[in-house]
């Protein structure tokens, strides 16, 4: 039993093993050069020897002005290591940077106490964590009060441990990807059943992955520019749910400019979120939204498939029921 655990856990890790594209890493890093100045950078899920993360940042070390730049990655046979590069300049951006290759007596998973140890060293965080343990991994990073930009799926923010921190703005979606897919690297054992895939002239993998984005918690100007509202409210486009005291905005391009109560929005309004301009007050999901914000719950009483309508907001039509998506609940600041 423990052999086939040990299996899946495997197969597992090489299925998250994906390689970013370094220009989707320049598009995004280019919005906080400010932040890197006389920081250590840890890429805690980068084998130097295929990381772009490692790369970029080897590349542009002097620079960006880094005081060091760390890098460790999950080894699935044996102890991993970390590589360090170090300033030996002063800042004085001519000297010839310091590489030091240091082994690990576990094998660099990014939980293990030698991979915390460095984390607590580290002032940055980036990388391309495995999106299976997305949780774990973001939870650690706030455990220890760490600025990071990692990569995620969009519905992370849907999770019950995640969606309270975006809420209460300690963590937002990145500059750079707002939509689409990416493509990433996969090694040459990956199996090739996704959607979208090709195999380049030198028999490179390569995948395409929905709805990835940014994850961070360090601020940049795009953040806080308005997003431009043009349509005015009517009840009639904008019906009232029936378990929520909100309105239902099926898009985010058709937020009325006009109305000051709690209106339900796609999730994907986050891509263009402005918590200058709105405040998130919640999420209508069951699970992961507080139970205090229905106006109404269902029983069997009610209808037969009350259990589905508890799960998200509902519109009544013509005397009939119907669950719409999982809502951001947001309001206009005052």
């Amino acid at each position: 039993m423990a052999k086939n655990a040990d299996l899946n856990k495997a197969n597992k890790a090489k299925k998250d093993e994906f390689y970013t594209q370094i220009t989707d890493i320049e598009k995004e890093m280019r919005h906080y050069r400010e932040h890197f100045r006389d920081k250590v950078i840890f890429c805690n899920c980068d084998d130097p020897e295929y990381s772009n993360f490692w790369r970029y940042f080897q590349l542009n070390f002097y620079e960006l002005g880094l005081k060091k730049l760390i890098s460790t990655h999950f080894d699935e046979s044996k102890p991993s290591y970390r590589m360090d590069i170090v300033s030996t300049d002063n800042g004085l951006q001519c000297g010839i940077p310091n590489y030091v290759r240091t082994p690990l007596k576990q094998n660099g998973d990014f939980r293990s106490p030698e991979c915390i140890e460095i984390l607590k060293e580290a002032d940055i965080v980036i990388t391309n964590p495995p999106f299976s343990l997305f949780r774990e991994y973001i939870a650690q990073l706030m455990e220890y009060k760490k600025q990071f930009i990692i990569l995620g799926n969009v519905n992370a923010i849907t999770y019950k441990e995640v969606f309270p921190w975006i809420m209460n703005n300690q963590v937002w979606f990145g500059a750079s990807i707002h939509s689409g897919d990416r493509e990433f690297l996969v090694p040459d054992t990956y199996p090739l059943n996704a959607s979208g895939y090709r195999v380049d002239m030198d028999g490179k993998k390569y995948i395409r992955v929905k709805g990835v984005r940014w994850f961070t918690n360090l601020d940049y100007e795009e953040r806080h520019e308005d997003l431009p509202l043009y349509r005015c409210y009517s009840p009639e486009e904008y019906p009232h749910y029936d378990n929520y005291d909100a309105i239902e905005v099926s898009k985010t391009a058709e937020i009325p400019c006009d109305y000051d109560g709690v209106m339900g929005v796609p999730i994907t309004y986050i891509d263009k979120y402005n918590p200058d301009q709105f405040e998130i007050i919640g999420m209508a999901k069951r699970g992961a939204g507080d139970p205090a914000l229905k106006s109404k719950v269902y029983t069997k009483a009610d209808y037969s498939n009350y259990s589905d309508l508890n799960a998200t907001p509902v519109i009544i039509t013509n005397g009939t029921p119907k669950n719409t998506y999982p809502r951001l609940l947001i309001r206009r600041k005052q």
